[in-house]
């Protein structure tokens, strides 16, 4: 009975050599020596057992020849029968299966190669199959690293299902799939699988379903895919990105990877909603079978019932609170807003900078300060202009970019930035505050003043702080990537909820500690019996209002993170975003001009560097070169008229 034959090829996949009569017992359908194998149709027939070859089920090598070299299997030539089921499974020594072993096999229904040592992809053009659904099973094959073009032309003209699983595929050329009518096609698992040609579908018609959870794939093919109507994507995590719409247009459903991703579906089927709206007309292909048995059941609807396309898809995974499907920046009027606050703080702060480190005048601790604060302003119109850039970029396509934006090194640099500026910004300001409450209380006390390695050192203090916070959710603690804004909204773990909640009350301490000390200022301004330099309390004066207006700011902006972090949130997403581009920012737009600009010191500032770039030709001071006619360089001339 050929049946035996399985036997040995059993005993092949895990024994040593041929020749060794040890391992195992040459069937008597079989030609055995001490060099080969061979099990065909003149060995069988020539055998004593030539009149039992009813076979229910057949194994490939039941009908093959096999030929053994080395301990490696070469299958070189089929039977003319082939029974209607074949299995090639667990060889590990099977290297090669040669044109032409598969052909004219009209029964065939379901063809298994599994966990073999096959090194080129089989040749499936001979196969011929007549059965109205044909399956084709590969699985760990992992030495075939392509599928070539034209390799399944032939092998049926019926449907197929192929479940192409955990191969070692890394390549799908161009009209792999050509001339075949694909109904399922499964790719899931086949984790080296990295490109899928353009035109890999091109000349087939489907797939139906398609699965490629599991893979590297980066991107789909944006041909051939028009007929899917089932996507499976998931754990696909380099798919960060979808082919254009249009390639799915029949899409119903899909599993996919990253939420972002169905809010594509979602908006585009929106459109298309309201482009057939006012359709009497529509192409009923897709959903033929559904609109003739509403005519059988009500003969008398006509066509101006409209169109029948389905226009929805259903798409897992669902879109968080933290990721609505919406634009970056959701909000038209946030878009313009942030481009003006943008340009505003980038030049404000760059100008202060450059001006006070420029400049030949003492550094004194009040300069000093107003350094490192502008630097702090600084980092965040830097962190504006990428969020605005990169909603520029995404825009109404934000669901292709997200997933490369919030994994991506960009909104690492963008939250890393926008905390460092914060943190900074909030210490500077206290540190302000508390310079200006010690020099005046001490006003008469020379000796307690504070010296500028005292600033120094509190302010390394600052830059250090500031940084490890900035650090912590690029290092797990918490993350950047949770919001397209890229803030350190993520609170799943309990050190996540400790370093958000710390943090916060950390700038609520701060803004108490610089009312206590505007208000011991205020206090002692008023207070007859101090007596204190002018110059110091009109700073005080000025400080004191722009400082609390910069912290009544930030303190809806704290309250609601606040309600979040402690899992009470009081706003959407969306709707936050309101407030961290009207609320947030906006010390980093104004710090620059109230604290800096807008002061007699700084305009001297810019004489002395306009004088010593050569624009100034007599030597008067800048407030009487706004007051009277100087010898200004034309090309500076209107610059300062407008500034006046």
């Amino acid at each position: 009975m050929c049946l035996r034959v399985v036997w040995l090829v059993l005993a092949l996949s895990g024994t040593g050599s041929v020749g060794s009569r040890s391992a195992y017992i040459c069937p008597q359908v079989c030609r055995c020596t001490a060099e080969r194998f061979e099990c065909n149709r003149d060995t069988q027939l020539s055998s004593s057992e030539r009149a039992n070859r009813a076979v229910p089920l057949l194994v490939c090598f039941f009908s093959c020849l096999l030929t053994v070299t080395n301990n490696n299997i070469a299958i070189t030539e089929t039977l003319l029968y082939f029974y209607w089921r074949s299995f090639v499974r667990n060889i590990k020594s099977l290297r090669v299966i040669e044109k032409g072993a598969f052909t004219d096999l009209p029964r065939l229904e379901n063809l298994h190669i599994s966990n073999t040592g096959v090194t080129h992809f089989p040749d499936f053009t001979t196969i011929f199959s007549l059965v109205p659904l044909f399956l084709l099973e590969m699985a760990d094959n992992m030495r075939i690293d392509t599928i070539p073009a034209n390799c399944f032309h032939g092998i049926t003209e019926e449907y197929v299902n192929m479940n192409l699983w955990r191969n070692g595929f890394k390549e799908i050329h161009s009209h792999a799939f050509n001339g075949t009518n694909l109904d399922t096609l499964v790719l899931r698992d086949n984790k080296y699988l990295r490109v899928i040609e353009e035109d890999a579908f091109e000349g087939a018609s489907g797939p139906i379903s398609l699965d490629v959870s599991s893979t590297a794939l980066s991107q789909l093919p944006p041909k051939g895919l028009r007929q899917v109507k089932f996507l499976r994507a998931i754990s696909a995590f380099a798919l960060k990105s979808l082919p254009d719409l249009q390639s799915l247009s029949e899409l119903v459903e899909a599993e996919l990877t990253y939420p972002s991703h169905c809010c594509a579906f979602n908006e585009w089927k929106r459109k298309q909603r309201a482009a057939l709206k006012n359709k009497t007309f529509c192409d009923l292909r897709t959903t033929e079978i559904l609109f003739n048995e509403i005519i059988d059941q009500y003969p008398d609807l006509e066509w101006e019932m409209g169109c029948l396309e389905n226009t929805s898809v259903k798409c897992e995974p669902k879109q968080d609170a933290f990721n609505p499907c919406e634009d970056l920046l959701g909000f038209s009027f946030l878009r313009w807003l942030t481009w003006i606050i943008t340009i505003f703080a980038v030049a404000g702060n760059l100008a202060v900078l450059v001006i006070l480190l420029i400049s030949h005048r003492k550094l004194t601790i009040s300069r000093f300060l107003m350094c490192n604060l502008a630097f702090a302003d600084l980092c965040m119109g830097l962190y504006l202009m990428l969020i605005a850039f990169m909603d520029h970029h995404s825009r109404h396509e934000y669901y292709n970019h997200a997933t490369d934006w919030q994994t991506g090194p960009g909104c690492g640099v963008a939250g890393f930035l926008t905390v460092f500026s914060s943190e900074l910004s909030v210490y500077t300001l206290t540190v302000i505050s508390l310079e200006r409450w010690h020099t005046i209380t001490n006003a008469m006390r020379v000796n307690k003043r504070l010296r500028m390695h005292h600033v120094a050192a509190m302010m390394g203090t600052g830059w250090g702080f500031s940084l490890v916070v900035a650090l912590l959710p690029l290092v797990g603690v918490s993350s950047y990537s949770k919001v397209s804004v890229c803030l350190p909204m993520d609170i799943d773990t309990l050190g996540s909820q400790l370093y958000v909640v710390v943090t916060l009350i950390l700038n609520v301490v701060a803004f108490l500690v610089v009312c206590y000390c505007y208000i011991c200022i205020y206090l002692s301004v008023h207070n007859p019996e101090h007596s204190t330099r002018h110059g110091d309390t009109k700073i005080a004066k000025r400080m004191a209002v722009l400082i609390f207006t910069d912290f009544l700011c930030m303190a809806p902006i704290s309250f609601f993170a606040i309600s979040a972090a402690l899992y009470m949130p009081l706003i959407t997403v969306s709707h936050s975003k309101i407030l961290l581009i009207l609320f947030y920012p906006i010390n980093s737009l104004c710090n620059p001009f109230l604290y800096t600009i807008f002061t007699r010191a700084f305009r001297k500032d810019m004489y002395l560097l306009v004088t010593r770039c050569g624009f100034c030709h007599n030597n008067c001071t800048l407030i009487l070169c706004f007051e009277m006619p100087c010898e200004l360089h034309p090309a500076l001339m209107s610059c300062f008229e407008m500034s006046l």
